[in-house]
């Protein structure tokens, strides 16, 4: 009887297979190398493949899917129950191969390499912003030591460095003054990096009709529209809209026992960085709400008054991802609200 669900663990040069049959009778157990993957998958008949979503996985994904496979992500958390035994490559192989079978299973989507370049883009600016940051901090606490205080954000840091460098009269020492010129030059430097990948993702945003489709709606910027495209795709891996918001951990966790419904705070699963850029983006909505009179202004206004900004700000992200959700799946334009 041939193989027809695999189960495949992933590492950087060693890699572990276990297949079943229809039946679930163990048909392969098998440890390959790198080199060894495609062409033993290319021998096997068109099964279906379970990985988890690590590093990697796409990448594998879309070679299997071109030798005629089915090809499944499947998130850690959703395979750990499955493992049997103490942690080897072989347990969690047929654990991935126990976990690919259930038919309840919830799947990771495969990107495509344009949305990994996309991704990629994001990445590299995301760590650069937090890198320009950690040296601002830096700088801020070494002047300290010297007796110059300047305020928080990189917008007082660009304005007072040069003020500091040429001041004469602060008591800097020729080490330290040269020193806080390089960290002066290494924040330009970031800058000038943070522009540049910025540019490019703008020009991405531009070009693309899905992501000009989701910068009409309030809140969603080129950051925002472009990591979408990124993360959701054409959005085919959700059935309904309520389920993205849940994915981006925007939703209340919960702790519910014997029929009494307890709600805790957002659940922050998912992607951190979408998240954030959605919350960031309802922010501004929020606070643009105060002079409306729109239909989605009076129900800010109202949850702001009942609740507070923070919670409004989370339903706002929450109300906007579903709205992605629909325009990445539909052909139909987002119609913004209209003032009473």
């Amino acid at each position: 009887m041939k193989i027809t669900t695999v189960g495949f663990d992933l590492a950087k040069n060693v890699f572990q297979a276990h297949g079943v049959d229809e039946r679930g009778q163990v048909k392969l157990k098998k440890t390959l190398k790198r080199a060894q993957v495609l062409p033993f998958f290319a021998n096997l008949p068109p099964c279906r493949i379970g990985m988890e979503a690590c590093a990697g996985a796409h990448y594998w994904a879309r070679e299997l899917a071109k030798q005629g496979h089915e090809v499944k992500l499947i998130a850690p958390q959703f395979v750990k129950p499955y493992v049997k035994g103490n942690k080897n490559d072989a347990n969690d192989a047929e654990a991935i191969c126990e976990a690919v079978g259930r038919p309840n299973m919830r799947f990771v989507p495969v990107k495509t390499v344009e949305q990994q370049d996309l991704q990629a883009l994001h990445r590299v600016r995301s760590g650069l912003v937090k890198e320009r940051t950690a040296t601002v901090n830096q700088t801020r606490g070494l002047l300290g030591e010297y007796g110059i205080v300047i305020g928080k954000g990189i917008t007082q840091a660009r304005r007072r460095l040069p003020e500091i460098l040429e001041d004469a009269e602060n008591n800097l020492s020729d080490p330290a003054r040269e020193l806080f010129a390089e960290l002066r030059q290494q924040i330009v430097h970031l800058d000038e990096q943070v522009a540049k990948y910025q540019s490019q993702i703008e020009a991405i945003c531009r070009e693309s009709a899905a992501c000009r489709k989701l910068l009409k709606v309030n809140g969603i910027g080129p950051l925002s529209a472009t990591a979408m495209v990124a993360s959701v795709g054409d959005g085919s891996a959700f059935e309904r809209a309520r389920q993205v918001p849940a994915w981006l951990g925007l939703t209340p966790r919960q702790a519910s026992s014997g029929g009494k419904e307890r709600l805790l705070g957002i659940s922050k699963r998912g992607d951190s960085y979408l998240r954030t850029l959605l919350i960031h983006g309802a922010r501004a909505v929020v606070k643009a709400a105060r002079n409306k009179d729109d239909a989605q202004s009076r129900w800010i206004n109202d949850l702001v008054q009942r609740r507070n900004q923070n919670i409004a700000a989370v339903a706002v992200a929450n109300k906007n991802a579903r709205i992605a959700w629909a325009l990445l799946t539909g052909d139909a334009d987002y119609r913004a609200p209209v003032a009473a």
